[in-house]
């Protein structure tokens, strides 16, 4: 099957609104679709062999999802290299898996990064953590000020993360 042009970014939120501080990830999605609707979102409880195909559409791909990890920042920014370590499963992927697998099927091997927010309650709750706001509220700065640096007018997104 032939697709069509290839597509400048494509934000993917990983989370469980239902589950505190994992919801964090799409509390940063959807700020991003209210402060730049221009650019395309899309959440996911979990990552799917299936998302590989979706990501080979575009040119940069940045993963949002919650973190265990303990941060300088409170949240980590880093590049995504695609890595098979993790192994394919039915259930969840990293998005270091769900990039070796565009590359391998589809091999447009898009650009891929992944920012973590540092969380600290997992039970269930709808409500996050102070300090998951906190962080929450840094890494919304953060991404504001990167997205603000794309070129709408020409579509240059050279300067995207």
């Amino acid at each position: 099957m032939l697709k069509g042009k290839t597509k400048d970014l494509l934000i993917i939120g990983i989370g469980n609104s239902g589950r505190s501080d994992d919801g964090l990830g799409w509390e940063l999605l959807g700020f991003i679709e209210k402060t730049f609707p221009h650019i395309e979102c899309l959440y996911r409880y979990q990552l799917q062999v299936e998302d590989a195909f979706i990501i080979s559409d575009y040119e940069t791909v940045l993963f949002i999802d919650a973190t265990h990890e303990v941060t300088e920042k409170g949240y980590y920014f880093r590049p995504c290299s695609p890595n098979q370590e993790f192994g394919l499963t039915s259930h969840a992927l990293e998005p270091t898996t769900v990039l070796w697998l565009e590359n391998k099927l589809y091999k447009k091997n898009p650009k891929a990064y992944i920012l973590g927010v540092q969380g600290f309650k997992w039970e269930l709750s709808s409500d996050p953590s102070e300090n998951g706001l906190i962080n929450l509220n840094k890494a919304k700065a953060f991404l504001k000020e990167q997205l603000s640096t794309i070129h709408i007018s020409g579509h240059d997104r050279s300067h995207v993360c």
